[in-house]
């Protein structure tokens, strides 16, 4: 179940970030964005979500699958530098903004392997009217991994 961002307040805040896109290790907006941001970035696996091709960049829904990704700690210091960065990039206006490309959620994110378990995280997912757009004729990503010219396996 998503819960909306309360507009990042003190409830939510410094939770890590959950990235499936360009935002992921390898990835153009990962070195732009997220070099020397962070301080940790693992595998992790979003449940309950669709992968759907977009314009150069992948959109997260609700859904009956898994969305691969990686789950990023943000740098002591720098967090609210970070959540800024991300939220213009994401064209993140603010919870159910009209104009809003994603919307910011809390989500449970699950990280595989040993030390494994469940960690709620930000993760942006489509807005609504991008939503509506991507179930009526949107391209559904199969296995919700999403990968441009990079090698597989860099999730």
């Amino acid at each position: 179940m998503t819960t909306p961002a309360p507009g990042g307040g003190p409830s939510d805040a410094e939770l890590p970030f959950f990235v499936y896109g360009t935002l992921l290790p390898g990835e153009p907006n990962h070195d732009l964005f997220l070099r020397g941001r962070t301080t940790g970035e693992r595998p992790a696996v979003l449940p309950r979500a669709l992968l759907y091709e977009g314009p150069g960049y992948p959109y997260a829904i609700e859904g009956h699958s898994r969305v691969h990704g990686t789950l990023l700690v943000a740098a002591p210091g720098i967090y609210g530098e970070l959540l800024g960065l991300l939220d213009h990039l994401e064209e993140f206006l603010g919870p159910g903004h009209p104009r809003n490309l994603y919307e910011r959620v809390v989500r449970e994110v699950e990280l595989p392997g040993p030390g494994g378990g469940s960690v709620r995280a930000w993760v942006y997912l489509a807005a609504t009217a991008v939503t509506r757009s991507l179930r009526t004729g949107g391209v559904l990503i199969p296995g919700g991994r999403w990968t441009t010219g990079r090698t597989p396996g860099g999730s």
